[in-house]
């Protein structure tokens, strides 16, 4: 997708960080880098197992107030979607 997908965490992370990402991830990584680093980038964790990628952009479709108030109004460095 930007050419990061052979990078390792840290890359991607840093990545995030400097272009004002968000990072959507399926792992726990990004979210303990957060709890050493802090934040940013933000971090939507998918904690809904393999899906293709239609489903994961139709769940974040359906999820972009709950992702969006969580990430911007109260400004959490992660928000769990199940």
């Amino acid at each position: 997708m930007l050419g990061l997908e052979k990078a390792n965490d840290y890359t991607i992370r840093e990545y995030a960080y400097e272009h004002d990402f968000v990072i959507v991830t399926h792992d726990a990584d990004f979210y303990e880098m957060s709890l050493v680093y802090g934040q940013p980038p933000k971090i939507i964790w998918l904690k809904t197992g393999n899906q293709s990628k239609g489903t994961t952009v139709n769940l974040l479709l359906q999820q972009q107030k709950l992702i969006e108030h969580s990430l911007l109004i109260e400004n959490n460095a992660c928000v769990e979607i199940y």
